[in-house]
């Protein structure tokens, strides 16, 4: 049995990198996780908590640093909740990302199975296309992991400079009018958060969230925005009464411009609200679609897309196939699609306000069989019964995009287990610095 006990000291060399990039050493039989660490490094540490299922460590002493280790290069590195990979160079991060996935084939679906790869980002920084900052009194920035701290940030390596500018320029607003920040805990106050989106041409919205009206100096909030980012074609204000996690809810009132954007991915053209969802690093979604529709391999088929949202991914198939069917069960998100299908000339492309199985019997009853399926669910995966509905259908091939290895691979084992085996996956790195990683996974009959 382990001796292993908290505020014990021991030197002990890291081993591999756990799924949010922890280094994994061994010690007394068990594996410690030490926040920092990476492979092939020597520490002395500190035994800070040990329980049944794990046990966690911090560094006290770097004695062997790994060549992949750099300084990162930012000031609030390790405080702040946005980044934490900054401390290893991209081939050690595109390595680390890409064992994940092949891991979690191996570990959890038990699949003799391995990606063919990884596709990394041209750059690592500036590339995120939507910011959004906490506001408190005199501050802004960014909640400290597990809490509603705001860690301040004046310049974010991920983010536009326009929406530092624009978070700048709030908080200089709310210092010269008096406008106070909201309190979470009373329910006091205004500003809670500045959402900014960024087009690729450098056009911009921002989006302004208060918990409450603000009157006669409404007026002024535009103008002193516009000011800092002459780059901005809107200005919307948010009233969001609610208590809680949710950023954007309630009313929204259009200041000054256009609250839709204009944003540009794989040719075709979006005009998105301040709610809309949309790929937070567009270069990289246009990578991960050309994979899915190779895999698809869609020429002069029929494609049901399940989970299609606001379409991006149908429009990408449609090109290709014969005919697309868009399945999502949102409302709003089927109403974009079809516009986004109709504002960009695409005609062979349809949207259903449907789940899974009123989707599988919309074709049956139109006497459809779709040869490939797509799927792009959420982060907890695929429901059993949609895998088997899938099955169902009798697709020649299912293509699965994962923004959770552990939920693909799971998904994995049951599709194998249902007669469709993985042939062919791809690890995309939509989110460099940070420990997440798309998939995209072709499954064949």
């Amino acid at each position: 049995m382990s001796s292993l006990a908290k505020n014990q000291r021991y030197t002990a060399r890291v081993e591999s990198l756990g799924s949010q990039a922890q280094g994994v050493c061994r010690i007394d039989g068990r594996a410690v996780f030490l926040p920092g660490g990476l492979p092939g490094e020597l520490w002395e540490l500190l035994i800070v908590k040990v329980s049944s299922s794990a046990v966690y460590a911090k560094g006290l002493k770097l004695l062997e640093p790994s060549p992949h280790r750099c300084a990162p290069p930012c000031p609030v590195f390790g405080r702040c909740g946005g980044c934490g990979l900054l401390h290893m160079d991209y081939e050690c991060e595109k390595a680390f990302k890409l064992e994940r996935v092949n891991s979690a084939f191996a570990h959890i679906a038990g699949l003799d199975f391995r990606a063919d790869g990884i596709i990394g980002a041209d750059s690592r920084f500036h590339y995120r296309n939507k910011a959004i900052y906490a506001v408190g009194d005199g501050v802004s920035g960014f909640f400290r992991p597990r809490s509603h701290d705001i860690v301040p940030v004046e310049s974010c390596l991920l983010q536009s400079t326009t929406a530092d500018a624009a978070a700048a320029a709030l908080r200089a607003w709310m210092a010269r009018h008096s406008v106070p920040a909201y309190d979470e805990k009373t329910g006091s106050g205004c500003i809670r958060h500045i959402f900014v989106r960024t087009a690729r041409s450098g056009a911009a919205v921002a989006c302004v969230v208060s918990a409450a009206g603000l009157g006669a100096k409404t007026a002024s909030l535009a103008p002193a925005l516009r000011e800092a980012c002459p780059e901005l074609t809107g200005v919307v204000l948010n009233i969001n009464k609610t208590r809680g996690n949710t950023v954007l809810a309630g009313d929204f009132y259009t200041l000054w411009g256009e609250a839709e954007l204009e944003a540009e991915l794989s040719g075709f053209k979006f005009r998105l609200s301040p709610q809309a969802f949309f790929q937070i690093n567009p270069p990289q979604a246009e990578r991960l679609y050309q994979k899915a529709v190779e895999f698809a391999a869609p020429s002069g088929e029929t494609v049901l897309e399940l989970y299609s949202g606001a379409g991006t991914i149908s429009l990408c198939l449609a090109r290709e196939a014969e005919r697309v069917i868009g399945a999502e069960i949102v409302p709003q998100a089927v109403e974009n699609a079809r516009r986004n299908a109709a504002e960009n000339g695409v005609q062979n492309a349809e949207f259903i306000c449907a789940d899974a199985a009123e989707a599988a019997e919309t074709m049956l009853r139109r006497g459809l069989r779709p040869k490939v399926c797509v799927v792009d669910p959420p982060r907890k995966g695929l429901a059993l019964e949609v895998i088997s509905c899938i099955a169902g259908m009798s697709p020649e091939r299912v293509v699965y995009v994962s923004c959770d290895p552990a939920t693909l691979a799971r998904d994995a084992a049951i599709f194998s287990r249902l007669g469709y085996s993985p042939r062919r996956a791809a690890a995309v790195d939509m989110f460099p610095c940070t420990p997440h990683v798309e998939t995209v996974a072709l499954f064949t009959r």
